[in-house]
């Protein structure tokens, strides 16, 4: 992406949506490069936030771990993380945690509801939901709290990372869920938003 992005390959991209475990400098550039906004949820791999350590968050970026944006008339929604799988792992939640960190966005989803008569079109997390495109050892176990999210907010699309095609884990990287289509975004995915 370092090469495409210098070489101007990717000039059409108007937003970039980060899932998680690309480093943060990796983040910067490109929106240097690319001179467009940039939202994020944070990895397994990446720090817990801290306000006052700045190599905790992506200068110029928007952390959307938990919160909602309209960006230009799309409804975007973020949670980061993963499931738990050690004692004191950086943005790690038991199946319990998730769900109550899902529980935290209600209210804000609910005035996307009234406000725009839909909670959200998209969707992005680091975690793939519970049995779709995750995997069977402990750190790679989807999230059910995602399924729940998939579930309530009915997202036309779900973006996430986490899990790699390179292990072999995985046969296809697009999967449907009731309306909702989920993408594994691992490596990159080009995203045509045009669709909304």
């Amino acid at each position: 992406m370092y090469t495409l992005a210098a070489n101007e390959h990717l000039n059409d991209v108007k937003l970039i949506l980060g899932c998680g475990d690309l480093p943060y400098t990796y983040l910067e550039y490109l929106l240097t490069i690319l001179s467009t906004p940039l939202y994020y949820v944070p990895g397994n791999h990446d720090p817990d936030f801290n306000a006052k350590d700045p190599r905790s968050r992506v200068e110029g970026g928007s952390n959307l771990d938990l919160k909602l944006v309209n960006h230009q008339g799309v409804l975007i929604g973020g949670f980061g993380g993963c499931v738990r799988y050690r004692p004191d792992g950086a943005n790690q939640y038991t199946q319990a945690e998730a769900y109550q960190r899902a529980f935290k966005m209600l209210p804000k989803l609910l005035m996307n509801r009234i406000r725009y008569r839909r909670t959200l079109d998209l969707l992005i997390s680091h975690s793939p939901p519970f049995g779709i495109h995750d995997d069977n050892d402990p750190a790679h176990n989807g999230l059910k709290a995602l399924n729940w999210l998939i579930r309530i907010t009915r997202p036309r699309y779900f973006l996430h990372g986490h899990t790699h095609f390179y292990r072999n884990n995985l046969e296809n990287n697009e999967t449907i869920l009731e309306q909702t289509k989920i993408i594994n975004v691992y490596p990159y995915k080009i995203f045509d938003t045009n669709h909304f």
